[in-house]
């Protein structure tokens, strides 16, 4: 069997989670802060990716962060273009791992407009998925963010996801995608029922041969998107932890069953740069046992 196939396969039937290791620049500086690197560890964006490949690389090859919990992990390009343990990132993570590796797409958010921020122009997308496909990427990721239930806004973003996420299967990759509701939304519950309602159009609009993941919010009802996790297109239903604490955004996706988590800032909780190993390692086991948990309902 092909590693697309393998790795498709597992995406859709094994047990676990997506971890999520694609801060970009923007949103590193907060992660190494909170893993006890302070700014004045490095003096340039080529310093402070250095470092922060050095933290993702620890998570990487600790032996708590191996395939029987961990499906998939999500990268960003730059991290893509490093080495871990003397081989291609991408390469480490499916043949010493068997993680299949996701590449983060978007470049970033444009300003709200309509109560949504959506994607900036990807005009170098193309480029970029030649790149992926020789590296080894098994999918993509790309994010936009809801603010409001605003139906005009919600429907620009599912549309401009999934028009890209078309050409993004075109290519020969599956897409996650992610149309983030802010867990800060006034109206968040109004904006998870219209985000609904456009998914289910996108996706009853697609052949039998372009599959997707979505990557959601946790919504306030239940099993709100349990059509979704059954769609013939979906691979999986994935849930981002938002700002939750890990606790909390456990808690909530254990009353979304079959949703797993794919979760970045809740995966890194408690991990600290000074850690010894040993202790390293057992922060992140107990980590990745509670969201597999969480994940299994």
């Amino acid at each position: 069997m092909k590693t697309f196939e393998q790795q498709l396969e597992k995406m859709k039937t094994a047990p676990g989670f997506i971890a999520a290791l694609d801060q970009s620049g923007g949103s590193t500086p907060k992660a190494l802060g909170l893993y006890g690197v302070t700014e004045d560890a490095w003096s340039d964006d080529d310093e402070m990716f250095a470092v922060v490949h050095e933290m993702r690389s620890r998570i990487m090859t600790s032996p708590a962060f191996t395939g029987d919990r961990i499906l998939g992990a999500i990268l960003f390009e730059n991290t893509m273009d490093r080495d871990v343990d003397s081989q291609s990132t991408a390469s480490y993570l499916w043949d010493v791992k068997n993680v299949a590796p996701f590449l983060k797409v978007d470049k970033g958010l444009a300003d709200e407009e309509h109560g949504v921020q959506m994607m900036n122009p990807m005009p170098d997308l193309a480029t970029l998925l030649g790149k992926a496909k020789i590296a080894g990427i098994f999918g993509t990721k790309m994010r936009s963010v809801i603010k409001q239930a605003n139906p005009a806004g919600i429907d620009a973003i599912v549309k401009q996801q999934f028009d890209i996420g078309r050409q993004i299967v075109a290519a020969g990759f599956v897409p996650i995608i992610e149309p983030e509701i802010d867990i800060h939304c006034p109206d968040k519950a109004e904006a998870e029922a219209i985000l609904h309602t456009h998914i289910m159009d996108q996706l009853n609009a697609l052949n039998p041969d372009e599959l997707v993941m979505l990557k959601l919010t946790l919504p306030e009802k239940g099993n709100l998107y349990a059509d979704c996790v059954a769609h013939p297109n979906v691979v999986r239903v994935v849930a981002l932890s938002g700002g939750y604490s890990r606790e909390e955004a456990n808690s909530r996706l254990s009353q979304n069953n079959g949703m797993i988590a794919s979760f970045s800032r809740a995966l890194s909780e408690g991990l600290q740069a000074q850690q010894s190993d040993e202790e390293f390692n057992a922060m992140l086991d107990s980590s990745i046992a509670a969201i597999c948990e969480a994940s299994a309902s």
